[in-house]
């Protein structure tokens, strides 16, 4: 069966390489930025570039689980790196925020208090915190059960992320509103309501 080869493969690959990826695209996008590449306003287009991505890894390590649940296809091996890769991703959106665009301590302080999408954004971030320092298999041992309680976390910081891209976007494009609605329906499958109808079914 194809699941079958394709989770045999899975099995072959490992997941570092992920990580080497994350650091290359950012790597290579900063260059983009400094040689005028992004446009007329790189720091703009860098801190989209950069947030987009991390909101892109989150929604993919939330497919993870249903895609194994309804699927078979078992990718769970990737789910740390490419978590950690979201962080990474979400901690360059945030740097380039605060240290290229704003560049001043009392005005970063200033915007997250006065504008409602940049709290949302910084409370995403803020809950993802936690998820990277205890990404690691010490952690995992060490916290038992409550690992993975803790990185229940993920999904109000994944929904958090999506709303401030929708409000922080100027007018109405499409983009920002699929990855939300995408982030409403993986979330909603979690449900025990939902995943009871899919035992019975």
């Amino acid at each position: 069966m194809i699941v079958d080869r394709i989770n045999r493969a899975t099995r072959r690959v490992p997941a570092w390489p992920i990580y080497i990826v994350a650091v290359a695209i950012a790597g290579f996008q900063f260059y983009q930025g400094l040689t005028g590449a992004l446009g007329p306003e790189p720091i703009n287009a860098l801190e989209r570039e950069y947030g987009e991505l991390a909101l892109k890894l989150l929604i993919a390590g939330l497919v993870i689980t249903p895609l194994r649940t309804f699927t078979g296809v078992n990718l769970i091996k990737y789910r740390r790196a490419i978590g950690l890769s979201a962080f990474f991703f979400a901690t360059a959106h945030l740097a380039v925020w605060a240290f290229l665009d704003v560049r001043a301590w009392s005005r970063v302080i200033e915007e997250i208090i006065k504008r409602p999408y940049v709290t949302i954004g910084m409370a995403a971030f803020v809950l993802l915190i936690p998820l990277a320092v205890t990404s690691n298999k010490a952690s995992i041992r060490a916290m038992g059960a409550n690992w993975r309680k803790l990185h229940k976390l993920t999904y109000p910081a994944v929904l958090l992320g999506g709303i401030h891209y929708v409000w922080l976007v100027k007018g109405w494009p499409a983009e920002p509103f699929i990855y939300l609605a995408v982030i409403i329906a993986l979330l909603a499958v979690r449900f025990k309501p939902f995943r009871f109808q899919r035992a019975r079914a």
